[in-house]
């Protein structure tokens, strides 16, 4: 009998009562965000028409190590969180590795996501200011389900642009949404003046979650007393989703244990960013030599291969520019079945970190990715969504690099939420008909060119 075992559970009274802010150890900032319209730096004022100004002021805060989470929002937690640390025995076994895995699993929610972490807060915070609607996105729906549930919880009616290719993919993610009240509009659309001059020039798109911020944005900005709210990259996404990685950290010290590597799947950064924020953070401050990983699909690698420069977050160019590595704002990734991956930029604290050597990054094909969630699933009992697999990956590999040296390190990966509405994907991989795509450098040219033609990065490209 292992004297560790396979689940641990906090208890709800162990359960993090702060949000923490990694920020306010960041030896140096990420640079600020630019208007659009002056392209000069960003100010409170610039931001407050499009989002909530209490999250305006968490993602302004670079100072405040712990930001207290409101005892509502605590007490939407309590209905799915804790969440389970699980010590993957069972894969150890399937590898033959000497390695020690274990994974978060964020999957206990009707979401099947880490997605709703954030939601509750940002729509608590809605509430609070009175807002009486709300607009977002999403890619493979995760996002929009779990925002659908908290805009239900605190009845505030929302509009989801959901990425074109990903609803006709995943039409029961729009069942749910719809049945939590949201209303789903596939993007890009007709509904907005960005969708309709998406679609005049590219017909045929399967649109992208750049396309589909354009059109949320567009929509709350145009109606009154509306307000937008995104599901990654801001840094007060990060800051709500540092309470995966403050409940991984108590977990492992009830353990006794200490991660080697800590790998989590990149799309836009929200569950990296959350995941290793307390282990970030001993690191920033010398206490630890863990490495990070992040892991990108090789058809959308904005790390592995794209440019630390200044973009708009959108694909209609309306939002802030932010500095982070992007593959550009021109960039149409190909609809591969990680949806919530499908997205040109990465958080802009996670650009930082991994500018600064901080953070590593691979890209990993989307069959590569499909072959390790059927070993996993086979052995953990549980069936991954594509997204997380990418994560799976690389855990995989890395436990295999162990097997060969010999070296007994302990591997810490967050399964980001479960895949059973991605059976579409899981039916054209057993059936031999999946596929895998990387661009060409001509293909990303593409994207590049834009940012080169944005006055705020001249010299840096």
């Amino acid at each position: 009998m292992a004297n560790i075992p396979y689940r641990t559970y906090l208890t709800e009274e162990q359960m993090p009562k702060y949000w923490y802010n990694m920020r306010a150890d960041m030896k140096q900032q990420h640079d600020p965000f630019i208007h659009p319209g002056t392209m000069k730096p960003a100010v409170k004022e610039d931001l407050l028409p499009v989002f909530c100004e209490e999250l305006v002021n968490q993602e302004m805060n670079t100072t405040d190590r712990y930001i207290e989470i409101p005892e509502q929002v605590r007490e939407f937690y309590r209905t799915y969180r804790p969440a389970p640390l699980i010590r993957a025995y069972n894969l150890e076994k399937e590898l033959g590795t000497p390695a020690k895995i274990y994974y978060k699993f964020e999957g206990n929610n009707t979401s099947g996501s880490h997605k709703l972490n954030s939601a509750v807060a940002q729509v608590y915070y809605a509430k609070e200011q009175g807002i009486t609607s709300l607009t977002t996105e999403t890619g493979a729906g995760q996002w929009g389900t779990a925002l659908s549930m908290a805009a239900a919880y605190f009845k505030i009616p929302l509009t989801v642009y959901m990425v074109k290719v990903s609803s006709q993919q995943k039409p029961y993610r729009k069942a749910i949404i719809e049945t939590f009240g949201g209303k789903v509009i596939p993007s890009p659309s007709d509904t907005t003046e960005a969708g309709r001059k998406i679609l005049a020039e590219n017909p045929e798109t399967g649109g992208s979650l750049g396309c589909a911020i354009s059109e949320a944005v567009e929509k709350a900005v145009t109606t009154p007393n509306s307000r937008y709210v995104l599901g990654s990259v801001l840094d007060q996404v990060l800051l709500h989703q540092a309470i995966i990685g403050s409940e991984c950290k108590a977990a492992m010290e009830l353990l006794g244990e200490q991660p080697d590597i800590m790998i989590g799947c990149a799309g836009g950064g929200s569950n990296l960013g959350g995941f290793i924020s307390e282990y970030m953070g001993e690191r920033l401050q010398g206490k630890n030599n863990i490495r990070f990983i992040a892991v990108e699909p090789a058809s959308c690698p904005s790390f592995t291969r794209g440019k630390y420069a200044y973009d708009f977050c959108d694909t209609g160019r309306m939002t802030p520019l932010a500095k982070m590595y992007t593959l550009g704002s021109d960039f149409m990734p190909s609809p591969i079945h990680a949806g919530g991956l499908r997205y040109h930029g990465m958080s802009p604290i996670l650009s930082k970190l991994y500018h600064d050597g901080m953070l590593e990054a691979r890209a990993v094909s989307q069959t590569s990715v499909f072959d390790a969630a059927i070993t996993f699933s086979r052995v953990e009992q549980i069936l991954p969504a594509p997204e997380s697999s990418h994560a799976i990956r690389v855990a995989i590999d890395e436990a295999l690099k162990c097997k060969e040296t010999g070296e007994a390190k302990t591997i810490l990966f967050n399964l980001t939420g479960t895949g059973y509405f991605d059976m579409t994907a899981y039916q054209q991989y057993n059936e031999g008909r999946m596929t895998d795509y990387i661009p060409t450098d001509a293909d990303l040219e593409v994207g590049f060119e834009s940012l080169r033609k944005l006055p705020v990065n001249e010299g840096l490209l």
